[in-house]
């Protein structure tokens, strides 16, 4: 599997920064084959059995061709939960290209487009990803590069975009004061993919359209008054939940850890714990501030409310995810880690059938 093994080692002295003609070239080859990659989880590997791309070594030739079948078979198996994906738009961000002798590393981003088959008037027509790689070639005897390694990038806490083979890893348990036993999770049965049930209050004071609106802006490059963490998915949450009217709580670094505060500082120090975990925000959302409630089947959501994922029911909580689009027959799901917009909540709960699903109307 591409992207799960380690880097193919580099040589030991520092790489120059690669020629125009040789940045073209490896952006080139890093287009195409990721296209290729995309294109096998969508309706045109029904069409055309994906094959591998020209330009990679042979061994990385032999690992994808086992990567795009796969990748195949979680096409064909979406496409009967819900349509699957029609066809894929990659574009490719050169960030460096350094070349020590016969090698050169490459770091580039890659967003991509998953397009949705008949997207009707007001529904999201695709979903994307953004997904930062390191990429190694090899140069060849007639100075042409082939890509020998592609080291993926991908967040390990969340779901990995559709076009990855990973999965999701638990995060610790947090240090704070054990709360106590959860709401039962939530049920996954569609029951006829009608509207939200549960409709938000309008007497909150909370602007549902605002904490939507700031992770549609915000999904991919992040908002520069916020630090970034390297489990970035509540932070995310935490921001859209300010930005929609959330006060923060009165607190300090003595009482970061306590899940009945809520705040955010300069500093990782002078910021609560419920800011950032999964877990304390789940507590603090729903236990203390009663700024959420429980819902009792993931489809009862509507925009703005969070889902939060428990991938190994062990009782903490890994992910959150934001609902930034409800239409009659699906739900769609932002988050970071790995930066991802407008994802189908069919999707994901056919990809993690096992998870404990935790919704909260906000």
């Amino acid at each position: 599997m591409v992207g799960a093994t380690a880097p193919t080692a580099q040589a030991d002295e520092p790489g120059t920064p690669a020629s125009a003609e040789d940045t073209a070239q490896f952006a080139g080859i890093a287009e195409a084959y990721l296209q290729k990659r995309a294109e096998a989880v969508t309706a045109l590997s029904a069409e055309l059995p994906p094959s591998t791309p020209a330009d990679v070594s042979p061994d990385l030739a032999e690992l994808l061709e086992a990567d795009f079948a796969a990748l195949a078979e979680q096409g064909r198996v979406l496409e009967g939960v819900n349509g699957g994906y029609s066809s894929a738009e990659v574009d490719l961000l050169v960030d460096q290209a350094t070349v020590s002798g016969n090698t050169a590393t490459v770091e580039v981003t890659e967003d991509t487009k998953l397009h949705y088959p008949d997207p009707q008037p007001g529904e999201p027509a695709y979903e994307e990803y953004s997904l930062p790689h390191t990429l190694t070639y090899t140069k060849a005897v007639d100075g042409t590069w082939d890509l020998t390694n592609d080291q993926a990038r991908v967040d390990w806490t969340g779901p990995a975009p559709t076009t990855q083979l990973t999965q999701p890893v638990d995060v610790p348990a947090p240090d704070s004061e054990p709360e106590g036993d959860k709401a039962a999770a939530a049920g996954t049965v569609n029951d006829g993919l009608d509207p939200p049930t549960e409709e938000p209050d309008p007497t909150s004071g909370y602007n549902y359209g605002s904490m939507a609106s700031y992770a549609d802006r915000h999904w991919k490059r992040g908002n520069s008054d916020y630090r970034v963490y390297g489990n970035d998915c509540t932070n995310f949450i935490s921001q859209a939940m300010r930005a929609g009217g959330w006060g923060a709580t009165s607190g300090s670094a003595m009482s970061r850890k306590d899940n009945n505060k809520w705040f955010y500082g300069s500093f990782t120090w002078t910021t609560s714990y419920t800011w950032a975990g999964a877990e304390n925000w789940y507590w603090f959302a729903n236990k203390h501030s009663k700024r959420t409630r429980m819902l009792s089947n993931v489809w009862h959501m509507g925009k703005a409310d969070v889902l939060q994922a428990d991938w190994k029911r062990d009782g903490i909580i890994d992910h959150s995810m934001i609902v930034t689009s409800r239409t009659s027959n699906e739900t769609y799901l932002t988050y970071h880690t790995p930066s991802t917009h407008n994802k189908k909540l069919s999707t994901i709960v056919a990809q993690y059938p096992r998870a404990w699903w935790y919704a909260h109307r906000t």
